[in-house]
């Protein structure tokens, strides 16, 4: 399954009990151009978790992609447009079937080329492999070679996301491997909103550029 709109800037949410602080970043990187949001809190409780996602899907709303990490049945309840899995987190067929044929189903797969294929082959929407990079949201995250997402492109024709340790000044070698999707979270929610637009579409700059 493919879905034309998973290309460029892919904003990934860092753990925060703040939803203020939260909504008010993530609103600043739409402005930027930021089409497509992860809402990701490994720390929160079920409520919280649901008055964030909630919150997040009324700004994403006409604007961006929600996906939800981990938790395909509060995407299912709270109407967002797909949720990502990784590891422990489930089976992408199992989401298919609750989600529904035109849902997004992101994979996790790490250095794993075996897991993409199977995970292609249960219908996911896009492969993401990683950490690329030493990164500060998963300090011991096993690193991925960028040829992986040369032979995803070219084998399982899917779009491919490039996680962990990614910024703007790495991201370039990303997107010429095949990268239709950088998740970033540090090397944007570390930054004031006032300074998320211009990252933000430094992002998407960079994406057209090397595309064309």
């Amino acid at each position: 399954m493919t879905t034309p709109e998973l290309a460029g800037l892919y904003a990934l949410t860092p753990d925060t009990a703040d939803t203020r602080w939260l909504e008010e970043r993530v609103d600043a990187l739409l402005d930027g151009g930021c089409r497509l949001l992860q809402y990701r809190n490994k720390t929160a409780d079920g409520e919280l978790r649901r008055a964030q996602a909630t919150a997040l899907q009324k700004l994403c709303r006409r604007r961006a992609l929600l996906i939800l990490n981990d938790d395909i049945r509060l995407a299912a309840d709270i109407g967002a447009d797909g949720a990502h899995l990784g590891r422990d987190d489930g089976d992408v067929a199992a989401a298919r079937r609750l989600l529904g044929d035109q849902a997004i189903i992101g994979a996790s797969c790490y250095n794993d080329f075996k897991r993409a294929q199977e995970a292609a082959a249960a219908g996911a929407s896009y492969l993401a492999f990683g950490a690329m990079r030493a990164s500060p949201s998963k300090p011991l995250a096993p690193l991925a070679p960028s040829f992986l997402l040369v032979r995803a492109r070219a084998e399982l024709c899917l779009p491919v996301c490039a996680v962990g340790g990614v910024t703007l000044d790495n991201a370039a070698p990303l997107i010429a491997a095949g990268a239709a999707m950088l998740a970033v979270i540090s090397d944007l929610f570390r930054r004031a909103p006032t300074r998320l637009r211009a990252r933000a579409r430094a992002y998407q700059r960079l994406f057209k550029e090397i595309a064309s």
